[in-house]
C-alpha cells in the first residue's frame, strides 16, 4: 500500500539518545516471536555484551511477549527443533539464551492487547498483521516507552523504523523520532488485513513464500542501528528499507521536521 501526502522541506539531522539509557538497566520489550522476533531476541545478548564491555553499567533486561506455539513448520525457518513442537515459543527462547549466557530474561506466553501495562524504554514489534500493531498502539506500555522499534517484512523485502511515540517522556525530545503508525499510518489499518497475500510467518505456506534470510537480514541491521545508538549516543538513519532481490537497503534519515510526504510500499 503506498501514502502520499502534501510535501514539506526537511533537514538531515542527528538524534541523540537520552542520557537516562545510558545509565540505567534499558528494559526491552519483544512482541512477536516468530521469524523475526526470535532472531531478535537471539542476537540481544551481543548488544548486552558490547554494552557491558564500553561501560555501560547494567545493560539491557528483555521480556520475551508473544503467545503461539511452536509447530513444525517453524522447524525451518525458525530457531526450534522438534523436540520444542507444542511448547511456547517465548518460553523455548528465553530459557535457551538464560542457560547459554546466564541471563534472567523474562517469558510471557501471551498476545499483547491493549490492555498490556507493563513498563519498558525500548517496545520492539515483530508481529505480521495490522490488527497487531494496532493493539500495540492502542496499549499503556505504548503511551509510556521512549523508543518503538517496529520491523516488517515480505516475501524478499521489508523495513524497520525507530520511533518515540507521543507520551510525556518524548515530549521535549529535539528532534522527536517518528514512528512507524505516524509515517505511514496505513500499517496499523486492520481493515488493510484482508488484502494482504503474504502468509503468516507460522504458515506453511511460508515455507515457500518468503525469501531464506529475509527475518535476519532485517533484525540484524536493525540491531546494528541500536548498536550505535549506545555506542555513539546519536544516530543519523532511525530505519531502513530492504530488498534482497535487488541488493539493496535504503537508510530512512533522522530529519529535523516530520516529513508530510512519504511515498513507500510498506511490508505487513
Amino acid at each position: 500500500m503506498t501514502t502520499q501526502t502534501t510535501s514539506k522541506r526537511t533537514e538531515t539531522a542527528e538524534h541523540q539518545i537520552s542520557s537516562s539509557l545510558l545509565t540505567q538497566k534499558v528494559r526491552i520489550t519483544i512482541v512477536g516471536c516468530g521469524g523475526t522476533g526470535s532472531a531478535i531476541a537471539c542476537g540481544l545478548p551481543y548488544l548486552h555484551q558490547s554494552m557491558m564491555a564500553l561501560g555501560h553499567p547494567h545493560g539491557l533486561d528483555v521480556t520475551l511477549v508473544d503467545g503461539d506455539i511452536v509447530s513444525h513448520s517453524n522447524c525451518v525457518r525458525q530457531p526450534f527443533s522438534v523436540s520444542d513442537v507444542g511448547l511456547h515459543k517465548v518460553i523455548v527462547l528465553a530459557n535457551r539464551i538464560n542457560l547459554f549466557w546466564g541471563f534472567s530474561w523474562k517469558a510471557v506466553p501471551q498476545f499483547l492487547d491493549e490492555s498490556w501495562r507493563e513498563q519498558t524504554d525500548i517496545l520492539i514489534g515483530c508481529v505480521d498483521t495490522r490488527a497487531a500493531r494496532n493493539k500495540m498502539t492502542r496499549s499503556p506500555t505504548y503511551g509510556q516507552c521512549s523508543y518503538v522499534l517496529d520491523i516488517g517484512n515480505n516475501y524478499d523485502s521489508g523495513q524497520f523504523v525507530l520511533g518515540q511515540p507521543k507520551n510525556s517522556r518524548n515530549n521535549k525530545c529535539p528532534p522527536r523520532l517518528p514512528t512507524v503508525a505516524e509515517l505511514y499510518p496505513e500499517i496499523i489499518d486492520p481493515g488493510l488485513d484482508g488484502k494482504d497475500t503474504l502468509p503468516s510467518c507460522s504458515d506453511i505456506q511460508a515455507l515457500t513464500k518468503q525469501a531464506a534470510f529475509v527475518n535476519q537480514t532485517l533484525a540484524y541491521q536493525a540491531l546494528a542501528m541500536l548498536a550505535t545508538l549506545f555506542r555513539e549516543g546519536r544516530i543519523s538513519y532511525h530505519g531502513c528499507f530492504l530488498n534482497l532481490s535487488q541488493g539493496r537497503m535504503v537508510p530512512l534519515p533522522v530529519r529535523r521536521s516530520v516529513t508530510k510526504k512519504r511515498s513507500r510500499v510498506l511490508a505487513k
